[in-house]
């Protein structure tokens, strides 16, 4: 009884296979499933320098920068982690959601902001923009992310974080070249 349902199960699925691939028919991709793809090409160690607004952290400008961009979950998401001099170490998923692209980013202030990602209409930029944060925001949180594709071993990111108690928001700038 056992193999024949086995037997039952495989011949389902190849018939289900068979149809799903003559069917030919495959629905174009938005635009956020385009940049998405192209976004993973990006997977691998990048090195630059990051740049801080307002001038309060000049101590930072320009000091090393390092992201290490990795895609997971069988291509279903991209982690985006970066280090620099401090003992900082965020991690950002970037993933698809339908037509829509999104990220997630686990923020060193213990808080994990979602944003929604419009891309440019020349297909290089996504700009991230806040949709709603999980846990405390009295450190601030961050609320903007903006990822700008130079070429293949170049890219930018800016990064806005918003601060507690009305004061001004804080913004870095990273610049990034491929290092493996």
């Amino acid at each position: 009884m056992k193999s024949l349902r086995l037997t039952l199960y495989v011949l389902l699925l190849s018939f289900t296979t068979a149809a799903l691939g003559q069917s030919g028919a495959t629905a174009p991709q938005s635009e956020a499933q385009k940049f998405f793809a192209k976004f993973k090409t990006l997977a691998g160690s990048w090195e630059g320098s990051a740049t801080m607004r307002p001038s309060s952290h000049e101590s930072t400008s320009g000091k090393p920068m390092h992201a290490f961009l990795r895609v997971t979950s069988m291509g279903n998401a991209i982690m985006h982690e970066m280090k620099g001099d401090g003992p900082e170490d965020p991690i950002t998923m970037i993933y698809l959601d339908g037509d829509h692209l999104y990220l997630t980013h686990y923020c060193d202030a213990g808080n994990r902001p979602r944003m929604a990602g419009k891309i440019s209409p020349d297909g290089n930029t996504v700009e991230f923009d806040m949709v709603d944060v999980s846990g405390s925001t009295r450190q601030g949180h961050m609320q903007r992310a903006v990822f700008h594709i130079i070429n293949a071993n170049h890219h930018t990111e800016d990064w806005t974080y918003a601060m507690p108690n009305g004061k001004p928001e804080e913004h870095g700038h990273l610049d990034l070249q491929r290092t493996k």
